[in-house]
């Protein structure tokens, strides 16, 4: 039986700008399941990355429900957020935000160190991540002098140095030209596998959605579509080849 990580309920966010409302998030239902790999995709200012930021507790939703595990979010204090976020969430950004001053190993260690672990705590299990992504002989490497593609490996060994029970990725290989974008995508699904970690990306990418066993689709605010891969009646159109380079 399928165990719920992720429960929203009539999720709501509204912003007030040059004293107008603006609806960003019109009342999300959703439920995401221990283990799953979700995309979602829609057009720009559909509310992707706002409903990822508030189920992330990066920020607060004006008003519904969400809860992460055995965690009701709504209502809590920032402390308790920040808290149950360290401790249950990994995330991946389009830039990295790797700290160049730290080589690879030290800022996959970095989570950990801020928690208060020892280096001799967090050594071992960073250099066994950066060693599963492939970077074994980059470890003391600063960002400056490895590629995007491998900048972004290092990130996601970094959201996976505290084992979290979910990965927040957002548009993950926005940046990168197609054959690493490819790489990275395979990268997430042996990342579920070896370790079952929920995965939820927002992407415009629609090969990479294409390739996931849930899509969800938003538009204005609200889910227009949510189908699992068995469910499909015909596939999404090709991803467009980027243009940023690795």
């Amino acid at each position: 039986m399928s165990t719920p990580l992720v429960v929203v309920e009539d999720l709501r966010k509204t912003f007030v700008h040059m004293g107008r409302e603006l609806h960003v998030l019109c009342g999300i239902d959703i439920v995401i399941n221990q283990g799953e790999v979700v995309a979602f995709v829609g057009p720009s200012g559909a509310g992707k990355s706002t409903f990822l930021h508030c189920i992330g507790t990066l920020d607060v939703p004006t008003s519904g429900r969400i809860r992460l595990g055995n965690d009701e979010l709504t209502g809590l204090s920032s402390a308790r957020l920040a808290a149950i976020r360290n401790r249950t969430i990994g995330f991946v950004f389009q830039f990295h935000h790797l700290l160049p001053e730290f080589n690879a190993l030290e800022n996959v260690m970095m989570p950990g160190l801020i928690q208060g672990k020892t280096r001799r705590e967090m050594e071992p299990l960073a250099t066994a991540l950066l060693a599963e992504v492939g970077l074994a002989a980059r470890t003391t490497h600063r960002p400056g002098e490895l590629s995007g593609g491998e900048q972004q490996r290092v990130a996601l060994a970094r959201a996976l140095v505290l084992s979290p029970k979910l990965i927040l990725a957002d548009e993950p290989t926005g940046n990168l030209d197609t054959t690493t974008s490819g790489s990275i995508h395979e990268l997430f699904f042996e990342v579920n596998r070896r370790h079952g970690t929920t995965i939820i990306v927002v992407t415009h990418n629609l090969g990479f959605a294409e390739s996931m066993p849930r899509v969800v689709t938003m538009r204005d605010g609200r889910i227009e579509s949510d189908r699992r891969k068995e469910e499909a009646e015909r596939p999404l159109p090709a991803a467009e080849p980027a243009t940023a380079t690795a």
